[in-house]
Formats: structure tokens, sequence, C-alpha cells
């Protein structure tokens, strides 16, 4: 067999010349603050938006040295080839996301990842004239926004509710009136919508006679606990999302581990959603505290295996 030979120049002009082309399949064409630490990014991954589904998440780096950060999958345009995602600073890797700008790229986007949103594999004519009630706390906003969507084209009834702390973090609320029947907002200090819990606002709709199929949680951890404690006192199928349990994304790292059934299960590979009660809450919010304080730092890197 013949093996081409390159001179070494031509080689390191190559690999620039394939990392430039890969580094620019992920840019960055839109970029959006929506509160003073949330940005919404719309990304050119053109692969990744023709097979992307509800439910779903992708994992980008901002360099080849960075760390990998699942992210939900919060809209995609198969024909603009684009994926949207939203990131909230919370540590060093979240910044790093939020500093870029439109025009920039991550050096890798991979997904799309984990199991789409149950519906999607019901035909259009089993989700048309269901009634669903989605829950959505803070950030759980944004993965909430492309199942209402989904359904709203197929037909279904949806009802959302979005909780946030406050006005100032509130997001994704005209983007969801245009998709649902009815949006009812609630913050926890009354600037916007009705003060309270979104526990309050579900028991309050139920009592006036509403009536759901199906409904679906996606926030903090103590939220979907309290809304899975609520909903089952009135016998309504529920689904959350264990999104903010993950990691590395692959199942690889163990981290996102979860009782769910009394089995062990893994959010995202055999997530990111289950059946509300069967999680182990009180063990998943164990198991979200473990590596906070590592989040924060900066400069963190892993040393696993290494004797310094």
């Amino acid at each position: 067999m013949r093996l081409l030979k390159i001179s070494r120049e031509k080689a390191i002009l190559f690999h620039h010349l394939m990392s430039y082309k890969l580094f620019d399949m992920y840019k960055i064409v839109k970029k959006e603050l929506l509160t003073p630490i949330i940005c919404l990014m719309e990304v050119q991954a053109s692969r990744l938006a023709a097979s992307a589904q509800p439910g779903q998440f992708l994992i980008v780096r901002v360099n080849d040295k960075s760390e990998r950060i699942p992210l939900t999958i919060c809209d995609f345009d198969r024909e603009k080839g684009t994926v949207t995602i939203v990131t909230q600073i919370v540590g060093a890797s979240s910044r790093k996301i939020c500093n870029l700008n439109e025009g920039d790229s991550f050096v890798d986007v991979v997904g799309p990842l984990g199991q789409a949103s149950e519906f999607i594999h019901s035909t259009d004519e089993e989700i048309k004239g269901k009634r669903f009630l989605f829950v959505a706390g803070g950030l759980g906003t944004a993965p909430v926004y492309p199942q209402v969507k989904y359904l709203h084209s197929k037909g279904a009834s949806v009802d959302v509710i979005i909780g946030s702390k406050n006005v100032d973090m509130l997001i994704f609320e005209e983007q969801m009136k245009a998709v649902c029947d009815n949006l009812y907002i609630c913050t926890d200090d009354g600037s916007k919508g009705e003060k309270g819990l979104v526990t309050d606002v579900i028991k309050k709709l139920i009592s006036q006679g509403k009536q759901y199929d199906q409904a679906v949680a996606i926030g903090p951890m103590i939220m979907m606990k309290f809304v899975t404690l609520t909903m089952k006192d009135f016998g309504i199928p529920l689904i959350v999302s264990l999104n903010t349990l993950m990691v590395d994304g692959t199942g690889m790292c163990g981290a996102c581990r979860v009782t769910v059934g009394g089995k062990m299960k893994f959010a995202c590979v055999d997530g990111p959603e289950f059946d509300a009660y069967q999680v182990d809450f009180d063990e998943a919010m164990r198991r979200q505290t473990i590596y906070k304080d590592v989040e924060m730092e900066a400069d963190h890197k892993c040393r696993i295996g290494l004797n310094s």
C-alpha cells in the first residue's frame, strides 16, 4: 500500500484548516441577555438541529481545555440548522459560556443526547385534544418551551405555570404565551402575577374545575418534589426532568445516578425525564449538592488518578 507523504508544514496547515472548519460549525449566530445572569444563544449546528426532539439535551465546550457542559435544548430550527440554549451563570464554566458573543464559536457541540419526551412517540391523533399542564420553575422554563410548542402544533390543549423569584428573573413569558392556551405567572415576591408558589396555583386551577390528562414539571429539584406531592393528591400523571443532575452527560461519571421505582437510573442516558411518582427526590437533592463547592472554583482542575 502506498503511503501519502506530506511535509510537516502542510500537515500543520491541514490541521488548522480542519480545526477552523469544525470550529466555525458551532458559531453563535444570536445572543440575547434574558436577565443579567441568564443568556440565550442560537448556535449553528445543522446535523444536531435535524434530529433534535423536545426533552433532549446537548453538551458544549467553550474551548479544547474547557469543561463539558450539558444544556437542555430549548428550541431548534431545522431549516436554519440552529439550536437554542439558555445558560444561567452559577459558576466558572457557565460564566465562560455567557461571556461568548455573536460570531464566537464553541469548539464542539455534541447531541442530541438523552431520551426525547414521551409524547414524541404518540401519533398526532393521540395528542390532539389532550389536556396538558406544564409547571416551570426559573431556568426550567427554557426546556418547557419546546415541549409546549410541539404539543400546541399537534392540537393539544396546554396550560403553563411559570414560577420565578421575581419579575427580573422571569424568562420566556412572551414566547410561552404564543404557544399555550393559558399562562399563569407567580413570583415569590409578588412583583409579577400572583404572589406565592407554583403549588398554590396548581391547587387553585384544580379547585376551579380544571382537568388534565398529563402534567410535566421542570425546575429546581425542591420545586419538583413539592409539585409531585401536590399532583399525587389529585391523581394526575406527572413527568419531571432531572437534567440538573447531569455532569458528564454520557453515563460514565455516575454523578447523575438516581433511584427511580427502586432501581438505579442515570438521568443522562435513561432520562432526563422520569415518572415523578417513582423518583427518590431526597436522594436526588443530596446528590445535587455533592459538587457544589467544586463548581464554584474558577480554576478547579480534576486530578483523579494523579499523584499530585
